[in-house]
């Protein structure tokens, strides 16, 4: 038997959505301070970080996952 979501299970679903939306604010937060203080003491160039990142982003272009 196929039960219909309530409207408390929506509530609970957005409240699940802010807290990633939070979670994911915090890590780029973090990814951004950490790069930015890599740059400011000379260790990498601006110019590494984002030639490393389109290399990265790259992978994505073909997912690693099969398709159906």
């Amino acid at each position: 038997m196929e039960r219909f979501p309530s409207g408390m299970d929506y509530v609970q679903m957005m409240a699940k959505l802010g807290d990633l939306k939070d979670e994911h604010y915090r890590n780029t937060l973090a990814l951004s301070t950490i790069i930015e203080l890599l740059v400011d003491k000379g260790i990498l160039t601006r110019e590494e970080v984002e030639r490393k990142a389109a290399e990265l982003d790259q992978f994505m272009v073909h997912s690693p996952y099969p398709t159906v």
